[in-house]
């Protein structure tokens, strides 16, 4: 019980800014990390949710709304996902070979593909935002739980690129087998969980997930040989956009039919 109280307090230290107890990073206290790194996004849907209740009683117009929702998922993990997202566009950007593309991850320095990306992935995400209503939102917060739950199904079951770095270390630290049914649990009743809110939603929401979980597996083998924490966080952010642009795009096509 002890050792998974510190992989809890482990997994939200790491994934996000929520103030936790400290706990020591050993092997024995790494191996169920990933089975709380979902609640992470549990809660980052829940304030998504809140937000979207409080905002239209706040605010005047559709754009601070906007902002909030896309501002929230940073707060709550402190950018880490989105390093990830920065890195990996630079690394992709340079069309090197594969080791260059691993150096360029673990280089520290942003380059202009990294800022081009990002900016163009903060407005991306504005004008998905504006144009998302409240009826989505119970769909898209579970949406943040599924991203997490696919991402920590990844580390125990994609190829790892190099020995070394944070998904390696979870990787050989974790039981696999473990880790892996409580994934699939997640992703079993997040799954479940947004198609009772509702169908057509739901159903563009896990169809957004399969494609970027897809992709995730194929890009990082074929482009560095295999996943790392940066291409981790690159999914994950990829994964969450991908999921609302497809809500916004089920609620466009239902509302013209």
């Amino acid at each position: 019980m002890r050792q998974l109280w510190n992989s809890f307090k482990i997994a939200f230290a790491m994934y996000s800014k929520i103030p936790m107890l400290r706990a020591d990073w050993s092997k024995e206290n790494m191996r169920y990390v990933m089975c709380f790194f979902p609640l992470v996004g549990v809660c980052t849907g829940a304030l998504q949710l809140g937000w979207g209740y409080m905002a239209p009683r706040l605010c005047q117009n559709f754009l601070l709304p906007a902002v909030g929702h896309v501002l929230i998922p940073v707060l709550v993990t402190g950018g880490i996902h989105l390093d990830g997202l920065l890195d990996t566009a630079d690394a992709l950007s340079s069309y090197q070979p594969m080791e260059r593309k691993l150096e360029i991850l673990k280089d520290s320095h942003a380059g202009a593909f990294a800022i081009i990306v990002g900016i163009c992935y903060f407005l991306l995400c504005l004008g998905v935002w504006s144009e998302l209503g409240p009826e989505q939102l119970p769909v898209l917060g579970v949406g943040y739980v599924l991203s997490r739950a696919l991402s920590g199904l990844a580390v125990v079951s994609f190829p790892c690129a190099k020995n070394t770095g944070l998904v390696a270390m979870f990787s050989d630290a974790a039981q696999k087998a473990r880790v892996r049914g409580t994934m699939l649990v997640f992703v079993a009743v997040c799954s479940v969980g947004a198609l009772a809110f509702n169908k057509t939603y739901g159903l563009a929401l896990l169809v957004g997930a399969a494609v970027s979980f897809l992709h995730y597996y194929h890009m990082s083998k074929k482009q560095f040989g295999g996943i790392t924490g940066d291409l981790a966080g690159y999914f994950v952010q990829i994964c969450e956009l991908l999921m609302a642009i497809c809500v916004l795009a089920a609620a466009r096509i239902g509302g013209m039919g």
